[in-house]
């Protein structure tokens, strides 16, 4: 029995349910795209001044708990913002990941899709004011996650919103990238709630008008774009966008809050995902989506319904702050030896969260060790005062 902090700032009697899910690998091929984007693992005893510096990363832990998303079947969002891009882990680490994942992938028996993030983010927002220095810092990050043999994901820039961008330049851009692309690649919106600095994003502040220029952007070249991951937490945007898509292009899922609902689809029409809460759910995740491709849609909805409020906590607002609670579950199950992020991105969130995220995750049968996990939630609530 845990006595846990809630949010009437009182303390609640908690029991475990002690009934986790096995993660295991599919009995059948998925019938959704499914990325789960990763966070990385920190080494706290290399890690010096880890607001100033690059952080010290645990390769070992850090490429395990990726071979533990492909053994379930799951395809893996690298670099991205869930690996806290711009929020504490710069290119230079960001590129190391990228290598070793990719070369950790090409052993890797199930031959996983990995799709990696290029952006911006090795050059300052001072040093990029025009559409060629943009182009030229894209162009870079792109040419080495394209020699590592992986999948080009263009993450939104927060160059375009800190030069006042047109939608002119905005597709300057993107034209030149998405024509000259090795392979489709896959576009991402994410909205000013992962990222305030990406408010405005295709040089619209008008959602309609931003979805317009997009789906006009990937309707010139369709065959050299993928798919589209949007993450604006909305989920009838989503519905309305996906079924503007050309054929071919998919739609892939960043709401973290809708995720079960919109992967089923409307009968018409459904999105894939590229999700940071399936890196944190991925049995639940993983087991649903293979019940879907079995048309066993009772067990689906049965497995991602309860995580739905788990997903809701972790990435409640504000929401940029997410990152915090996949790590967290990643220590509570033994993915990685301690809780410690870079840039000490752990303290983003309070005691009474990391509370609601480990009795959320009980009730979601995603404590796979309970005896661990209630033994680390205990040493938590004792550094915060908590007996």
């Amino acid at each position: 029995m845990l006595h846990l902090p809630t949010y009437k700032n009182t303390l609640a009697p908690y029991e475990l349910r002690n009934n986790p899910l096995v993660p295991r690998t599919p009995q059948v091929a998925l019938t959704r795209t499914a990325f789960a984007a990763a966070h990385i693992v920190s080494d706290p005893l290399a890690e010096r001044d880890p607001w100033d510096r690059r952080p010290a990363v645990d390769w070992d832990a850090t490429l395990q708990f990726r071979i533990g998303l492909w053994d379930q079947g799951l395809g893996l969002a690298e670099a991205m913002d869930t690996a806290q891009r711009g929020m504490g882990v710069d290119w230079d680490t960001a590129k190391e990941l990228i290598n070793r994942t990719m070369a950790a992938a090409k052993d890797h028996a199930m031959s996983p899709r990995v799709a990696c993030g290029a952006g911006t983010d090795h050059i300052a927002l001072e040093d990029l004011k025009s559409v060629a220095a943009i182009k030229g810092a894209y162009e870079t990050q792109m040419s080495t996650i394209e020699n590592a043999g992986g999948q080009v994901i263009l993450m939104a820039s927060r160059a375009f919103p800190a030069m006042n961008a047109s939608s002119d330049e905005y597709h300057a851009v993107y034209r030149h990238l998405i024509d000259n692309a090795k392979d489709p690649v896959i576009l991402h919106w994410l909205g000013d709630m992962f990222d305030p600095a990406l408010s405005g994003y295709w040089g619209h502040r008008d959602v309609n008008s931003a979805s317009d220029f997009v789906l006009g952007l990937i309707a010139e070249n369709p065959g050299k774009v993928d798919g589209i991951k949007i993450s604006l937490l909305d989920k009838a945007h989503e519905e309305t966008f996906r079924a503007r898509l050309p054929d071919g292009v998919r739609l892939y899922t960043g709401d973290d809050f809708n995720y079960a609902d919109l992967i089923a689809g409307d009968g018409a029409h459904y999105s894939h995902a590229l999700l940071g809460i399936f890196a944190a759910i991925a049995p639940a995740a993983a087991q649903a989506l293979e019940a879907m491709s079995k048309e066993d849609m009772s067990t689906y909805h049965a497995l991602l319904a309860p995580t739905v409020p788990l997903s809701r906590e972790i990435f409640r607002a504000p929401t940029r702050f997410y990152k915090a609670g996949i790590a967290f579950l990643s220590w509570l199950n033994g993915s990685q030896s301690h809780f410690i992020m870079p840039a000490g991105f752990q303290t983003s969130r309070d005691i009474t969260h990391y509370a609601e995220v480990f009795r959320l995750a009980d009730q979601a049968r995603l404590l796979c060790d309970p005896d661990l996990a209630t033994h680390r939630m205990k040493l938590l609530l004792e550094l915060h005062g908590i007996k």
